[in-house]
């Protein structure tokens, strides 16, 4: 779908100047069936200049087709390619949306009088990890399309400092007024994908009591994806000097992000509604507020494609 689009684009537009490639942190880990499993697989921070894992993984297969189809232009059109981690932000049917899979699970607990339980690792429960804002990765993909520093290099995209699930998972709870439970050993832990495969009736009850727009449990949700961000076995943090030293100094604090976004998630009617869908589609760049005048171009089912005012092309992946 990338090939398509950009055989199209980057011939075809006389004033396209920058392409923007948004892939992630598996760059650096493997996909997701053997993430930190593959040899070779480099100790945190990481830093862009670490080498390719030597594993099939479809970022790399992006990042060629993008040089390739880039360099038919000779040096007309820039490129710039975006490793976020674990993005906070609110988008409806996500495949990757870990915010409002968590609200969800908490006001299904709410509804049943439950306590939220921590379902995952005690390494992902005490250790240190990062995160990506969404509106920061847009602020980042903005300034690598217009500074000129930024020409033809890979960042990390990260807030800038570490946060554990620990200190989260409480801020969690106080949204929906409930008490909450953390790591309690092994035998404490479970498959939250099992354990809300048979909620959709509390789903149900939930919209109808407060009027929300009617959707499926499974159209909102993504347990699959939480139980794989809550069960690492590993640390995993990356470096953000590169940016820093070609001249991007955005940060995020972490702790108020995640608060910012459940609440964001809590304050629609629905994931699904309009305003939600214009603000961060596929967990991608925000296109709403402060950057509005991005303009959405084409979106496919993994990925989206943006032109700015300034012909320039923000690829998510």
């Amino acid at each position: 779908m990338l090939g398509n689009v950009l055989s199209v684009v980057v011939p075809g537009c006389p004033a396209l100047a920058h392409v923007c490639l948004q892939t992630g942190r598996k760059h650096y880990v493997g996909p997701f069936e053997s993430i930190c499993k593959i040899p070779g697989v480099p100790d945190p921070p990481y830093t862009e200049d670490m080498p390719r894992l030597d594993c099939p993984n479809f970022y790399y297969d992006q990042e060629d087709v993008l040089f390739d189809e880039v360099s038919r232009r000779d040096g007309a059109v820039s490129w710039s390619v975006h490793r976020p981690t674990l993005i906070f932000g609110f988008s409806p049917r996500s495949a990757m949306n870990v915010v409002g899979s968590l609200c969800v699970y908490a006001a299904i607990c709410c509804k049943e009088g439950a306590t939220p339980r921590w379902p995952g690792s005690r390494v992902a429960w005490e250790g240190f990890t990062d995160a990506s804002d969404a509106d920061l990765v847009a602020e980042h993909e903005i300034w690598a399309a217009v500074d000129p520093f930024t020409k033809n290099e890979a960042f990390n995209c990260s807030n800038g400092d570490v946060f554990k699930w620990k200190q989260l998972w409480p801020m969690l709870a106080d949204h929906f007024g409930l008490e909450w439970a953390g790591y309690e050993g092994e035998d404490g832990r479970f498959i939250i994908a099992d354990a809300m495969a048979r909620k959709e009736a509390v789903w149900a009850e939930i919209v109808q009591e407060n009027e929300l727009v009617t959707t499926e449990l499974k159209e909102i949700t993504n347990w699959w994806f939480v139980d794989a961000v809550l069960n690492f076995e590993v640390e995993h943090l990356d470096s953000m000097n590169k940016s820093k030293e070609h001249g991007f100094l955005g940060f995020r604090n972490t702790a108020n992000s995640f608060n910012a976004w459940i609440g964001g998630a809590c304050s629609t009617p629905t994931p699904l509604a309009a305003s939600a869908c214009e603000r961060d589609y596929f967990s991608c760049a925000s296109t709403h507020g402060f950057h509005g005048w991005w303009r959405l171009l084409i979106i496919g089912f993994h990925g989206c494609f943006y032109f700015d005012l300034f012909r320039r092309v923000s690829v998510c992946a």
